[in-house]
């Protein structure tokens, strides 16, 4: 998700699970080639196995790409054809592109011919006045002959006229049918599902259905729920048995982050989700919130936020 899911928040989300695929927030073509890739494209070894999300629309720049991310070490190139902002769709890609099924099939095989990873399509039902069963049927026909290895399929109409991104996410509305009978059609072919899924519940019954769920806001809002994928879905232990001990594991990252120049508030609102429902949670996330931007923040701040938890009362600052 565009400037959620950057290289802080998947470390953080590692620590909680092992098997999860984590995603990159989207990232332009423009921005892979031209840009600050150190910054935009690095990551933690930790984070593996990660995929990159590409937005563009030009095959040869595409193909590019995905080349200098497969040589980075990702282990998975998605081209998102499923965000439908504003600023998206002036730059050709993004939802936009389920109107063009040709064009972005040509860009599938140009990565495909590049790269020896994975290359895989994410997209909506469909697009504003598109009929869903044959605008999907179309654009994954197209997908699956240019061989791409996959397709995310989230489970809604994107509208571009009419509609901003956050009315996006619920209007209008999911259908989960649509997706169940592209995979029966497709058969073998890995369909993954996403959008609406709220829960580890949701997901064990949409997998009844088809190969794969992806899942984002929900893992961000409430990061509880990867502790239990492992579990649950992969039927291996966890990496920690609870947040605290996820928590002790990222500090020494953030001291790690914080002597290289990171601001504490990079790394820390990403854990604004966490705890949810406990009590001190909510003084645990103002305390985040408001001591994390504060110069010279460093990782005794979570450790004082934590304290919230078992207390009640903030620990005593260091000297």
């Amino acid at each position: 998700m565009m400037e959620w899911t950057d290289r802080h928040c998947r470390f953080f989300h590692r620590l909680l699970t092992r098997r999860t695929r984590l995603y990159t927030e989207m990232i332009t073509t423009g921005a892979v080639l031209h840009g600050d890739r150190a910054r935009l494209l690095g990551f933690n070894a930790e984070e593996h196995p990660v995929a990159i999300q590409l937005g563009g629309s030009d095959a040869k720049e595409l193909a590019a790409s995905a080349k200098i991310a497969e040589d980075l070490g990702y282990d998975e190139v998605n081209l998102n054809c499923g965000c439908p902002s504003d600023r998206v769709q002036n730059g050709f890609f993004g939802a936009c592109l389920m109107a063009e099924p040709a064009r972005v099939a040509d860009g599938v095989a140009a990565m495909k011919a590049a790269v020896k990873i994975p290359v895989t399509v994410k997209c909506r039902i469909g697009i504003d006045d598109q009929d869903e069963e044959e605008a999907l049927d179309r654009f994954a026909n197209a997908m699956v002959q240019a061989g791409a290895d996959a397709l995310v399929v989230h489970a809604r109409k994107a509208w571009l006229k009419g509609l901003s991104p956050r009315e996006n996410r619920d209007i209008p509305p999911l259908n989960y049918d649509r997706v169940y009978r592209l995979k029966q059609r497709l058969g073998s072919y890995p369909v993954i599902l996403n959008g609406g899924v709220t829960s580890l519940e949701d997901a064990k019954t949409h997998l009844a259905q088809v190969d794969g769920v992806m899942v984002g806001r929900a893992a961000y809002d409430t990061p509880e729920i990867l502790l239990n994928v492992d579990r649950e879905i992969f039927r291996e232990e966890p990496p920690v048995a609870n947040l605290e001990e996820a928590f002790e594991q990222l500090i020494p990252y953030i001291e790690r982050e914080f002597a290289a120049g990171t601001r504490l508030h990079d790394i820390t609102k990403h854990l604004l989700g966490a705890f949810r429902g406990r009590p001190g949670a909510r003084a645990f996330r103002r305390h985040l919130a408001t001591e994390g931007v504060k110069p010279g923040a460093n990782a005794w701040v979570l450790r004082e936020a934590l304290s919230f938890l078992s207390s009640g009362m903030p620990a005593q600052s260091a000297a």
